[in-house]
């Protein structure tokens, strides 16, 4: 071939090849891998739920099986002024009788049956046998509609997407997470569920303090912007460790640490393997069906005229920021700033009963947010204007304490009226360690506002909110909708408190009547959503699993010892070594499998005791910290787990890294590993 022969032929073949790079670019998105899959074997399950978020208001429901969401028997219809109990029995009447047509189904043989027990029949098709009819009469559940409130959650949603998106797209998440508020709290910024989770994202107090300021003062998870900041941690927290999103998503409600286990039970990550076959003994309705229930919200979020029509949703919230120069009173940040007490409010969610009542201040370093329109604020204005008198180094009930001659960790947590063993916990102190004259200790928080102090500050009237152009206001004060909890066996009386509380202080009614009723799970569980934090799993981020394996072998945690052990099981520590031929002198290392027995005190009390445990020790670290971000480390040679927690600005706890890093054995660490620090800063107490 001559050279223009090759000339031609090579420019051929490059045009050839440019066209077969373009197409396979252009189809690249078909190829990607979808971070959300929707599995074929799981679509009866999604459209359950588009059913029920789309076709169903909160004035009917749907009679099913639990665990088969295509078996559908009964839609119930309720006049719209129908009370709760009346609803109620409507309800328990129509299960009553499906359970009677199973049973007798059951016990019919080849008898020929009415038209309406022939109906039950063919909903199970060749399912339909005698043992598995029997057995479904126990998994007949009311599922309330939701329809109304999801279509108020696509208005509301409007607000806030803007700064959800922006988030995601910061931490590199996929933009459907946008849609998770669909299924925890239609958006409802002042939801709250029956077992006490809060907020747009439904954040539990426990988990919430990792990532936001929770006391009592500022509660953030009522702030859907700092909210969304700390969901967005929390999920890609739970992507890192689980490696899938429907995982990820379900961990979300059911806790990082439970789908760990159900993985490792189950061998697998395949979402439809888990929800179909996992049985762990938290894992109930609500996390079966919490990434199913996603996909429903997450198809109509992404078409919502084809399921509502057209509808107009609301504008960005805007406003503008100052942070706070020192505590200061509201009143005399309303009266300075000029601005009313009521949008104020309005425009500042995460604040709670005692500041607007004035029994405590705005804390010092709060973003305050202020409108748009007006006068431009600065911290350093601000302090000009208010003056030396209205400005406070500290509030009211100090955090922290210098200590005299003479004190002991005994005395200054009997001073201070807080548990000695929170007190040393939370200073990394032993109780019987000795304490220098002025040390500084920092002190547990004031407990949070407690429905009889809500009920209290109703005494001064909080101010009306008053809603900005921009900014949305609740319609309701309903329990979260769309999501929200799943029935308990018992309704739990001190979420439902602190829930009554919280809807009061943000009613805007000006003279708020607080009126406590204690209704059975079932109510609850009709009244209100029924996927979302529920009872049977709680909403946590640590990955740590703290049961007790079939063979009566616990897995060692970080600052656990054989005196723990011992103490937790009702055994002696010498008998704890006797069954795990120990020596005197040996001690018990991280990520170890011991040998207990269980003569004295059960498995699930020994659970109980060491759970409560690494609670209250995470609990008391997260009343003065906040984690605000990570950071990606490899190990070099001669570094340990000291070494590491030392990087930090502000050391590290070791159970903080291990949690972060569960599959790193800091005993043995090993140059090249990759080690993910948590980056932490210190929230501002309030004294």
């Amino acid at each position: 071939m001559n050279p223009t022969g090759r000339l031609k032929f090579n420019s051929r073949l490059l045009a050839s090849i440019v066209l077969l790079l373009g197409a396979l670019l252009a189809l690249a998105p078909a190829f990607a891998d979808n971070p959300m899959p929707r599995p074929p074997e799981l679509e009866r399950d999604v459209q359950f739920w588009v059913r029920v978020y789309s076709q169903l208001d909160t004035n009917s429901g749907v009679l099913h099986d639990q665990y088969n969401l295509a078996i559908v028997y009964q839609t119930l219809h309720f006049d719209a002024d129908t009370p709760p109990r009346e609803r109620q029995r409507q309800v328990d009447s129509a299960r009553e009788a499906i359970a009677a047509a199973l049973k007798r189904i059951a016990d019919a043989g080849d008898a020929q049956l009415s038209p309406e027990d022939q109906h039950v029949r063919e909903l199970w098709g060749a399912d339909a046998t005698p043992a598995r009819l029997r057995e479904a009469i126990d998994d007949i559940r009311f599922q309330l509609g939701q329809a109304d409130r999801f279509r108020a959650g696509l208005v509301r949603s409007g607000a806030w997407e803007t700064h959800i998106a922006e988030t995601l797209a910061n931490l590199g998440l996929p933009a459907e997470l946008a849609a998770l508020p669909h299924v925890e709290s239609s958006f409802n910024p002042s939801a709250y569920s029956k077992v006490g989770a809060a907020g747009l994202w439904q954040f539990m107090r426990s988990t919430g303090r990792r990532y936001m300021r929770i006391d009592s003062a500022v509660d953030d998870r009522l702030d859907p912007f700092r909210s969304t900041e700390a969901a967005a941690q929390l999920l890609a927290y739970n992507y890192r460790l689980l490696g899938t999103w429907p995982l990820a998503l379900t961990a979300y409600n059911h806790g990082t640490a439970g789908m760990l286990r159900a993985k490792e039970q189950m061998g697998t990550d395949d979402i439809v393997k888990i929800v179909r076959g996992y049985s762990g003994r938290t894992f109930g309705f609500a996390s079966r069906n919490f990434y199913v229930s996603f996909l429903a919200a997450l198809e109509i979020d992404r078409n919502p005229e084809k399921y509502f029509g057209s509808l107009q949703r609301q504008g960005e919230a805007r406003f503008r920021e100052v942070a706070l120069p020192a505590f200061v009173a509201v009143g005399a940040l309303a009266h300075t700033l000029k601005i009313d007490s009521g949008l104020l409010h309005e425009l500042n969610p995460a604040l709670l009963p005692p500041v607007w009542t004035g029994s405590q201040r705005v804390p010092k370093d709060y973003r305050l947010r202020l409108p748009l329109q007006g006068d431009v604020w600065t911290s350093e204005l601000l302090a000009q204007r208010l003056g030396p008198g209205e400005l406070f180094a500290g509030q009211r009930g100090p955090r922290r304490y210098r200590t005299q001659k003479g004190d002991t960790l005994v005395s200054v947590a009997g001073e201070f009226n807080v548990p000695v063993e929170q007190l040393a916990r939370l200073n990394h102190l032993r109780t019987s360690a000795h304490v220098s004259p002025g040390r500084l200790l920092t002190l547990p928080e004031p407990a949070a506002p407690t429905l009889a102090s809500a009920i209290a500050s109703t005494t001064t009237p909080a101010p009306a909110p008053v809603a900005p152009a921009s900014a949305p206001v609740a319609a309701t004060v309903a329990p979260p909708s769309g999501g929200g909890a799943v029935s308990a066996d018992v309704a739990q009386r001190e979420s439902a408190e602190d829930a009554a509380a919280a809807r009061a202080a943000h009613a805007p009614d000006k003279h708020p009547v607080i009126t406590i009723e204690v209704v059975s799970a079932a109510q609850a569980d009709a009244a209100g959503p029924s996927v979302g934090p529920g009872a049977d799993a709680e909403q946590s981020a640590d990955p740590t699993d703290y049961s007790v394996a079939k063979d009566d072998t616990i897995r060692v945690a970080v600052d656990e010892t054989l005196g723990h052990f011992a103490d937790w099981s009702g055994l002696s520590t010498q008998r704890v070594r006797e069954l795990n031929h120990f020596s005197t002198k040996r001690t018990v290392r991280v990520g170890e499998r011991l040998h207990l027995e269980f003569r004295k005190v059960t498995r699930e009390a020994f659970e109980a005791h060491r759970h409560e445990y690494h609670r209250e020790l995470q609990a008391s670290y997260f009343a003065s910290h906040r984690i605000v971000g990570t950071e990606v480390y490899i190990a070099r040679s001669g570094d340990s787990a000291w070494t590491l927690l030392q990087r930090a600005h502000i050391p590290l706890p070791l159970w903080l890294l291990q949690q972060y890093n569960p599959e790193v054995d800091f005993a043995e660490l090993r140059p090249g590993t990759q080690i993910v620090l948590p980056r932490v800063e210190e929230v501002a107490g309030n004294g």
